[in-house]
């Protein structure tokens, strides 16, 4: 009976997904959760696994085509006898012009012929004559981390390596079978950008965005469109939670190897805050407001591609310490693209530090569908009054970006001072 291979939905407020590499032609057979194709979103990179085992019947979408959630991009026939492969595989596919991809359009994944080893046997290269069958996202996860394919034990079909095996491999390497290349500074007529060198050949240069930032740029225009966005901005004096951190942090990380930091404060007092204001834990659906029970708390991680906003999923329910492992646990498998779908989805309310890169203040945009958006500056010492007298003391602003549809000016500064109140008095135990 055939089976209908669909876009996933990869976030609550994802409504389409870029295909960017087929991993099998028409006419191959495939086995249930086998890897199929790789897609591209706003939110994430993922294999999507095929959902039946059979024969990749039909492809209904092209590679570089954006196509809506839930939408069919391919079909698995699970009656099609093996021995009828090699006939379907030269057989068009789709139903019109336009969904007609033949299988030159769609190789097969690449393999590749690894150069061989350098006398040294520096880590990052290969072994000679070694064929390796890999997809574009593999690649490239190998790339960044500077990992020898050829080390990576592939659990696919005919050996080839998913993301699993080389993303199982990075969490289990140790320092040996990786090379910690040396900086260089950029080469002349180069800048980097975003991790990524510019050659200049002439006075600009012109590059198309990848799918990822496509998506990013409409889901932002969509979000400013769709809520009335209105930022309100406090001081907040986090001297006592900067002492705190700086009288706890080498036996914080003694007795519970992780690396104190401030994110986990402010995503406590935000958690606490947002129990005394739940509006600002919903969403707008036509004229109705639709709260949420639980307060599931995205956290914003910068990476090489763009941004992605993993979830912690019932945030209420975790203390100072909970809060801390699952940020440092998310955050980090965030950069490493280890991320489930589950992860990134159902989102209530967002967090965002731009002041770990030195920024005092912005206007963050919302994450839609939801109804507001916190954002904190660099922590630094500055001169205040206190008492009538000038003290130096460490300071932050806090950015508040609301959704003016459900929530007025004087709720949201109500938020802001309650928020303000719960850092600067801080009296959590940390463990």
């Amino acid at each position: 009976m055939p089976t209908n291979v669909v876009m996933p939905q990869m976030g609550e407020s994802v409504a389409e997904g870029t295909i960017t590499k087929w991993l099998k032609r028409p006419g191959d057979h495939v086995e249930r959760d086998e890897p199929l194709f790789e897609i591209t979103t706003d939110k994430v990179d993922a294999e999507i696994p095929s959902p039946a085992a059979g024969v990749l019947a039909k492809i209904l979408a092209a590679e570089n085509e954006t196509v809506a959630v839930n939408t069919v991009v391919a079909i698995i026939d699970g009656q099609m006898p093996a021995e009828a492969a090699d006939t379907a595989r030269g057989s068009s596919v789709g139903p019109t012009p336009k969904a007609e991809i033949t299988t030159q359009a769609h190789p097969a994944p690449e393999v590749a012929q690894v150069p061989p080893i350098p006398a040294n046997g520096a880590a990052g290269q290969v072994r000679p004559g070694v064929k390796l069958r890999s997809s574009p996202l593999v690649r490239r996860i190998a790339r960044e981390h500077n990992v020898d394919l050829s080390r990576v034990k592939g659990t696919g079909l005919g050996g080839r390596i998913s993301k699993k095996d080389i993303l199982n491999f990075l969490e289990h390497r140790t320092p040996a079978t990786a090379e910690t290349p040396a900086a260089r500074p950029p080469a002349p007529g180069k800048s980097a950008v975003y991790g990524q060198t510019v050659t200049f050949s002439g006075p600009t240069h012109v590059t198309a965005m990848t799918p990822q930032r496509r998506l990013i740029a409409e889901h932002m225009i969509a979000s400013k469109k769709t809520s009335a966005h209105v930022t309100t901005i406090f001081e907040a004096d986090m001297t006592s939670i900067v002492q705190t951190r700086e009288r706890m942090a080498k036996e914080f990380e003694r007795s519970q190897g992780l690396k104190l930091t401030y994110t986990p404060f402010i995503a406590r007092a935000a958690v606490e805050t947002i129990k005394q204001f739940p509006i600002f834990n919903s969403s707008v659906e036509g004229t109705n407001i639709i709260y949420k029970q639980a307060i599931n708390l995205g956290i914003a991680v910068a990476i090489e591609t763009g941004l992605i906003v993993p979830v912690i999923k019932h945030a209420e329910e975790k203390d100072f310490l909970g809060m801390a492992r699952a940020v440092q646990d998310l955050a980090s498998r965030a950069r490493s693209k280890q991320l489930n779908v589950e992860e990134v989805q159902e989102g209530t309310f967002t967090l965002t530090n731009p002041g770990i890169f030195g920024s005092l203040f912005g206007t963050p945009i919302i994450h839609q569908p939801q109804v507001a958006i916190l954002g904190v500056g660099v922590i630094e010492k500055r001169p205040v009054i206190r008492n009538d007298a000038i003290a130096i003391r460490s300071m932050a602003y806090l950015m508040l970006t609301f959704d003016h549809r459900i929530i007025d000016g004087a709720v949201a500064d109500q938020f802001m001072a309650c928020l303000k109140s719960c850092l600067e008095t801080w009296q959590e135990p940390l463990f």
